[in-house]
Order: C-alpha cells, then sequence, then structure tokens
C-alpha cells in the first residue's frame, strides 16, 4: 500500500508561489485521492502487490494507470520545488546543457512558460534527459509521464492542471509558471539529470 509522501518543507513553506489553502486542497485533497483509488485497485488486483509505483505506472492502463501516474507525478512535482530562496542552482554539467541545449537559462526559463501555456486542458510540462544528456522539454496531457514507451527521462515538472494553480493565480497559468521557476529545488534536479534514470519515488510513499 501507498502513503501520502511528507512533503519537505510546512505547507505553508512554497509561499509566495502557494498558499496554505492551495496546499490543502491539492496536496491533502487531490493527491491523496489518487493515493487512495490505487490502493483500492491493489486490494483487488494481487498482480499489482510487491511492485513499485514506477512499475505499476510502466506495466498498467486504465484506471490504475491514471491513479499510480498521478500519485508518482504529484510526488515528483513537490519533491522538485523548494523554499523562496532555498532552491540553489544548476549544477556546472546541467547549466552547460542547458546553455548547449536552449541557448542559456533565460531561454528554457521563456520556453518552459510557453510550452506549460500551450499544453491544452489539463497536464504537465516536463524537462527531460536522454541517456546522452540531451535536454528536451515535453508536454504530456492528463496522468501520462514522458518515460512510458521507452521515452525520456524526467528531471524537473510543473503541473498544469487547472486545480494546481486556480486559487492563487485563477487563469494566469502564465504567471504560475514565471513563478514557479523561482523556487525549483535545484538539488533535485541535479541529482536526476547526473543519474539518468527515472526518480525512484516508491519509498517515500510506502
Amino acid at each position: 500500500m501507498f502513503k501520502l509522501p511528507t512533503l519537505p518543507y510546512a505547507k505553508n513553506g512554497l509561499a509566495p508561489l502557494f498558499n496554505e489553502e492551495q496546499m490543502t486542497y491539492h496536496y491533502d485533497k487531490h493527491h491523496k485521492a489518487y493515493i487512495d483509488n490505487l490502493n483500492k485497485f491493489m486490494e483487488t488486483d494481487a498482480s499489482l502487490k510487491g511492485k513499485s509505483l514506477e512499475e505499476i505506472t510502466l506495466s498498467s492502463s486504465g484506471g490504475v494507470f491514471n491513479n499510480a501516474a498521478q500519485a508518482w507525478n504529484h510526488t515528483f512535482f513537490w519533491f522538485n520545488m523548494a523554499p523562496a530562496g532555498q532552491g540553489g542552482a544548476p549544477s556546472a554539467d546541467l547549466e552547460a546543457a542547458i546553455k548547449r541545449d536552449f541557448g542559456s537559462m533565460d531561454e528554457l526559463k521563456a520556453k518552459f512558460v510557453d510550452g506549460g501555456v500551450k499544453t491544452f486542458g489539463s497536464g504537465w510540462i516536463w524537462l527531460c534527459t536522454d541517456a546522452s544528456g540531451k535536454l528536451s522539454l515535453v508536454s504530456t496531457s492528463n496522468a501520462a509521464v514522458p518515460f512510458t514507451n521507452n521515452g525520456p527521462t524526467p528531471i524537473m515538472v510543473a503541473d498544469v492542471w487547472e486545480h494546481a494553480y486556480y486559487i492563487d493565480y485563477r487563469n494566469l497559468r502564465a504567471k504560475f509558471l514565471e513563478t514557479f521557476f523561482t523556487q525549483i529545488n535545484w538539488a533535485f534536479v541535479n541529482e536526476n539529470y547526473a543519474s539518468k534514470k527515472v526518480r525512484d519515488l516508491t519509498k517515500s510513499m510506502t
């Protein structure tokens, strides 16, 4: 069975990015619902027992996939943010890759925000790497994750479902994404880039 992961900051710790009301609805209600639903599937499907969250996400479809992937996506999302002023900076290797593949950090931010704004309806905007270290931006819809079907490895993400930002930003998705970029947990992103492997989040949720 999976559980809601412990946040690495207080529920008001991401201000001004998110206020506590936004976090309460998104973390305590939306995220918890995905985990509760996944656990219900596990109670009736013995083939899911003993599998990591990543394994379930890769091997499932339908309702099981939607809830497993959303549980993974949200956990990754929480961990890739930091309180204001505590996010650190990209590693030398990641900074070099950003300059090589996007031109500059400002260009990455502009393209990340644009990609998130243009993600139609509900979904996610991801910064990903392939095995060689080449960076790319990937937009996914609903619960989809980049690493299915041998896709690239996610190293950073912003949730662009409306429930992720609507209390604080209403319909101003671009403003939300621009503010998100000021509170990235670069230590988390650096680790993901260095490993080039899908992040194992199962231990934080069991």
